[in-house]
């Protein structure tokens, strides 16, 4: 069961009337929505709608068009350069299947963000590289394997490392589960659970996974149409859709299924 969220939880992130295009193509627009410090938020919504673009304007590897982004109350496009570090420094982030240096080691690539944002002896940057490791569920010996000597799930597992390396305040995951097999996914949501509740992260999460939205989200956002069409708790959403997409994304036979499963 996810945890309940606090009434009273701070705002983390604040978006309001974002636009996105790309030439004439407009991606989303009038985009509204909260993230709240300790909920784990879900965002849904079809392929090609701009999940995964949202994900990355929020991170500043993409500029969006226009309205507004903030970060604990901060509009970042009126931070200095020092702040956008800061606020890059308590977030991490995990791409699909780990998005890995394939020159690097596992060591050296979560230790990547701490070379960027920390100056600090190498012993202890390995220090709290293995812890890392440690936290995610792999083994010590992962260190010093390169990326194409790890299965899919342990890339995901060594990004994940990579993405808490900095100990963030609030982590984003694109498709977490994204081809892993179904125990391999189970584990993973499992693991987000267990390291939400342990290191009390916010966590954003672009998935699809209906299983994942289930077991771990205690929001979700549903981007159709261009906008946020609706937020709520999994089970309020499906119980009352409000929107085609909605109804059939958690009503249909996949929807009732996950939702017996839990």
């Amino acid at each position: 069961m996810v945890a309940q969220l606090q009434p009273t939880a701070q705002q983390i992130i604040e978006v309001r009337h974002l636009k996105k295009q790309f030439g004439s193509q407009i991606v989303f627009e009038d985009l509204n929505l909260d993230v709240f410090e300790g909920e784990v938020l879900g965002i849904v919504g079809q392929s090609g709608g701009g999940k995964s673009v949202l994900l990355r304007c929020l991170n500043g590897l993409e500029r969006y068009s226009g309205g507004s982004i903030s970060f604990y109350g901060q509009d970042i496009a009126h931070m200095s350069g020092r702040d956008l570090r800061h606020v890059e420094a308590r977030s991490g982030l995990l791409f699909q299947d780990g998005a890995l240096f394939s020159a690097l080691t596992v060591l050296q690539n979560i230790q990547v963000p701490m070379r960027e944002h920390i100056s600090l002896p190498k012993n202890i940057m390995d220090e709290l590289a293995y812890l890392k490791l440690a936290l995610v569920g792999l083994p010590a010996d992962a260190a010093h394997k390169f990326p194409s000597e790890l299965s899919g799930g342990m890339r995901k597992r060594a990004g994940l490392a990579r993405a808490l390396a900095l100990d963030p305040k609030i982590v984003f995951l694109d498709e977490p589960t994204a081809g892993l097999d179904p125990i391999g996914a189970n584990e993973f949501d499992m693991l987000i659970r267990d390291l939400q509740r342990t290191l009390g992260l916010t966590v954003f999460m672009v998935t699809h996974d209906l299983d994942s939205i289930f077991a771990i989200c205690d929001r979700v956002a549903v981007l159709a149409d261009r906008h946020i069409v609706r937020t709520g708790a999994p089970h309020e959403l499906a119980k009352n859709p409000q929107h085609p997409w909605i109804e059939a994304y958690f009503c249909g036979n996949r929807g009732r299924a996950a939702q017996n499963s839990e």
